[in-house]
């Protein structure tokens, strides 16, 4: 019978070990964060996890920016000698200036682990054929979800430099059975499909992996995935290429992300204060990277909005701690709006929710002090006329979060479609 409690005694006590042994190479070799261990009090070595809580700084990304502004190109978050390492790979930069990270076999081979935990939850294996519909360029994630595949025994097909509607045709004649992109993604080359004549629901795809957005864990969002690939399951997972593979999804529980507590050091802080938060609230994931001892992060901030689940039931016998919706939202995403805190995930679940809308864009405006939003949607092709469409966008947001938001309908194809990260919000 599985005893949760004991499966958390002995991986407090894996996460302990592994911490010891990374706080060591650091102090030995690291030149960012050899200093500050030694300047915490644990030079000298790690007693517990509420030690080394209790005394290590949290690490941001503002820091990690301005070392490597200092010390370019690559920063002094190295653990060895430069000849050591054998991948590179760097943020996008979407919010400042691009993190590059470095890494040698051995931390690329746990981050490349990592990612196979990611299959395994999602049941993807040997003999399948999992098809990569992004392009390949410095992020990590591309890159790791690819050689994890490949390390499984999947037949790997990479789509990077296609347009949708080749990818489409090459999944089609290569029978994948497998897809790996975005949530925005995933619907965009549906309505690629629909538009030239591919039946996507056909081509026989059962497994859809998400990432990249917190759409792969927003019910409305799934649903339409699974149903515009004729009933294929949806896997979301999420990670940082400073950070590496963080969570995947089990079979068991829908919509919940575990974290892999084997190989991070989690917590989940209150923003203002930096305090622990109980299971169940709201709070900023805050991460230690306790296999990538080549180029690590130590209570690193993430600024993803997390909630852990207050009272875990996994029939799947899962030890990893498990957070209700995924990915709520980035830190510097949240809005307060009339007094009313209003998250990314919330309104795609809202919006997505409404049958009909093809895709949205939100506006945000502040005036005089005030934070104001405008919501636009596209309509599918069988609500374009519908003049209730605009009417119960706005009940649904009004309803969900007691806010009278203006939605503005617009003609089929006037919003922007997305590869990559959607970047449904703009600031005017």
């Amino acid at each position: 019978m599985f005893d949760r409690r004991a499966e958390r005694e002995a991986l407090a006590a894996d996460q302990l070990a592994s911490l010891r042994y990374l706080c060591g190479e650091l102090v030995k070799g690291n030149d960012y964060y050899g200093p500050i261990l030694k300047d915490a009090g644990l030079g000298d070595g790690v007693e517990s996890i509420e030690d080394f809580v209790g005394k290590c700084p949290f690490t941001t990304k503002g820091e990690i920016v301005a070392d490597q502004e200092r010390h370019g190109p690559f920063g002094r978050n190295q653990t060895y000698a430069l000849d050591r390492y054998t991948r590179f790979h760097q943020t996008s930069g979407t919010t400042a200036n691009p993190m590059r990270w470095l890494d040698t076999e051995e931390s690329w081979g746990w981050m490349v682990g990592n990612w196979q935990r990611v299959y395994k939850g999602a049941g993807v294996g040997r003999g399948d054929r999992v098809f990569f519909a992004f392009s390949f360029g410095p992020f990590l994630g591309f890159w790791t979800a690819f050689e994890a595949a490949e390390g499984l025994g999947c037949l790997c097909l990479p789509g990077g430099g296609m347009s949708s509607e080749a990818r489409l045709k090459m999944m089609a004649e290569c029978k994948a059975n497998v897809l790996c992109c975005t949530p925005t993604y995933a619907m965009r080359l549906a309505d690629v499909g629909a538009g030239s004549g591919i039946d996507v629901a056909g081509i026989g795809v059962k497994v859809v992996v998400v990432a990249g957005e917190p759409g792969g864990s927003v019910k409305a969002v799934r649903e339409r995935i699974s149903e515009a690939w004729g009933g294929a399951r949806v896997y979301d997972h999420h990670g940082m290429t400073e950070v590496g593979p963080v969570s995947y999804e089990c079979q068991k529980m829908s919509g919940i992300l575990r974290l892999m507590e084997r190989g991070y050091l989690v917590e989940v802080v209150d923003q203002e204060n930096g305090e622990a938060v109980e299971d169940g609230e709201v709070g900023e994931l805050v991460l230690t990277t306790l296999g990538r001892v080549a180029s690590p992060l130590l209570r690193y901030r993430t600024g993803d909005l997390v909630k852990v689940l207050a009272e875990d039931r996994d029939e799947g016998e899962v030890a990893d701690v498990g957070l209700e919706g995924g990915i709520l939202g980035r830190a510097d995403d949240m809005l307060l709006v009339r007094g009313v805190n209003v998250f990314p995930s919330a309104v795609d679940e809202i919006v997505m929710g409404v049958g009909g809308v093809a895709e949205y864009r939100v506006e945000v405006e502040e005036r005089d002090a005030m934070v104001e939003m405008k919501v636009t949607v596209e309509p599918c092709e069988d609500r374009v006329g519908d003049d209730g469409l605009r009417s119960e966008v706005e009940g649904a947001l009004r309803g969900a979060l007691s806010l009278r938001v203006p939605v503005e309908v617009v003609e089929v194809g006037a919003l922007p479609r997305f590869e990559m990260k959607a970047n449904r919000w703009v600031r005017c």
